[in-house]
């Protein structure tokens, strides 16, 4: 896929793109482009230096540096295992002003094997790392390429005509690609084989997905409580399912989930209201994003489930982690089932080097003095479950209340839930509201309400007693 010399030469070194300079020994770089094909493929660039050298073009012209003709004969030792690699050479001017070259140098991911170097060694793509596997990660390794093949395998009766022309309209427009006709998009990255779609492509790019794939959905419910009813006793208050193609998927589901969390309010030391959101929003939407990357989508009977309880938001994604990712070491390892898709959500911005966002989910969550997020494998799924802490917020609120009103503590139980409710949600009071808080009659209210006024802790608006719109705010410091 063709890039701009942009990209090249000022993108961050990532699980996709790495830089040399033409003085490195060939077979010395070779570690990286098996690290490459083991992972999710990707480019080596030869001719810029390293970030800590300000990415600076250097080519080929350098007196030390080694000829083309010996990266492109890089791999000429990998016979049992060898690479798929395609080359491209990019004018340029080097940093003293003569014109040069550049080489980009393609690996694609091996979907069905492991690659190992000529003198056995095996690497993987980490981050922006090439990191030698021990004999018993190169195992695991081994094991996860036999999973790899549901994205590749072809979907027969799907056409062209099931490709969302716009989704693939805005992946062009990520890259300097207006020129390239759809068809020609999908055969560059291999969603297109032999004039047949495979599953990837309908999953990223498709109009119906979920026509083609059941389990491709996302459901999302929401329960009165802290617990899953069943039968007479079924607690679901929300409940929306989305099933598009997934950088479509990711947006709505982003969207809606924002609708669903509640939000808190607290005085600052200044006396100034604070909005405390219910979770971070970064924990919650990595988490939604690695279920939808990362799932096993070979698990036909299961979909994606994000379920919000009281205390808790938990994330529910089909399949067990890939072997070499465990529960105990996930925010340090990194492996994608799903390679293709993984990297073309990446471009889209969705997706981030997975051990860096799930270590953020971890430092978030303590950020906001929540308890650190949980990762389980109960059964055939992986399960994140953020809590909210609401009982420790509840304390939070009622000391800073507390403080705010001294009478505070003496106020009987409804007077209390008035004022903590006015508290965190910031709302103007009425007697309607009061009464569905409380459950109290009208008149019990009234009263209710005339006593937190005489107490100084609300002040009452409107024009008289009987008008319809009068409303009581919380006092502040």
């Amino acid at each position: 896929m063709n890039q701009t010399l942009a990209h090249y030469q000022f993108s961050p070194e990532s699980q996709y793109l790495d830089r040399k300079s033409a003085r490195k020994k060939p077979q010395e770089l070779l570690k990286h482009l098996i690290a490459f094909a083991n992972a999710d493929g990707g480019q080596l660039v030869i001719g810029i230096e390293d970030e800590k050298q300000g990415n600076i073009i250097t080519g080929f012209k350098d007196a030390r540096a080694y000829p083309i003709e010996d990266f492109k004969k890089i791999d000429r030792e990998m016979r049992e295992t060898p690479l798929e690699l395609s080359f491209e050479e990019i004018p340029v001017v080097n940093h003293k002003e003569e014109d040069d070259f550049i080489l980009i140098i393609s690996v694609e991911l091996s979907s069905n094997r492991v690659i190992a170097a000529p003198n056995d060694d095996v690497y993987l793509r980490q981050g922006d790392e090439s990191i030698k596997l021990s004999y018993e990660q190169r195992t695991q390794l081994n094991y996860d390429k036999g999973q790899r093949f549901f994205e590749d395998e072809l979907v027969l009766d799907a056409t062209l005509e099931d490709i969302d022309e716009t989704i693939v309209q805005n992946f062009k427009s990520h890259f300097d690609l207006s020129e390239r006709s759809m068809e020609e998009i999908l055969r560059a990255r291999r969603f297109l084989v032999n004039g047949k779609l495979t599953k990837a492509a309908i999953l990223l790019f498709g109009k119906h997905p979920s026509a083609f794939f059941s389990q491709a959905r996302v459901r999302f419910q929401r329960f009165d409580g802290a617990n899953m009813g069943t039968g007479s006793s079924f607690n679901v208050i929300k409940e929306e399912t989305f099933d598009d193609a997934l950088p479509v998927l990711i947006t709505k589901v982003r969207d809606f989930i924002r609708t669903q969390l509640r939000e808190f309010q607290y005085l600052d030391d200044h006396g100034q209201f604070q909005i405390l959101p219910e979770y971070p929003e970064f924990a919650w939407f990595e988490g939604v994003v690695n279920a939808i990357t990362h799932r096993d989508y070979s698990v036909y009977g299961d979909h994606i489930r994000v379920l919000m309880f009281d205390d808790r938001l938990e994330i529910h994604s089909p399949g067990k982690l890939p072997n070499i990712v465990t529960v105990e070491n996930i925010k340090h390892e990194r492996f994608s089932r799903n390679p293709r898709i993984a990297r073309t959500l990446a471009e889209f911005g969705w997706v981030r080097e997975m051990n860096e966002g799930v270590k953020r989910i971890y430092s978030e969550m303590e950020s906001a003095f929540l308890q650190e997020p949980k990762y389980s494998e109960p059964g055939n799924k992986v399960v994140l479950t953020l809590e909210n802490n609401i009982i420790s917020r509840h304390l939070r609120t009622r000391d800073s209340l507390e403080k705010q009103f001294i009478d505070f503590s003496n106020l009987n139980a409804d007077e209390q839930t008035i004022v903590h409710y006015m508290y965190n949600s910031g709302e103007k009071m009425t007697t309607a509201k009061a009464i569905e808080l409380t459950g109290r009659s009208r008149k019990f209210i009234v009263k209710t309400m005339k006593n937190l006024q005489d107490l100084g802790m609300v002040d009452w608006y409107g024009a008289n007693k009987n008008d319809r719109n009068q409303y009581y705010t919380l006092k502040k410091k």
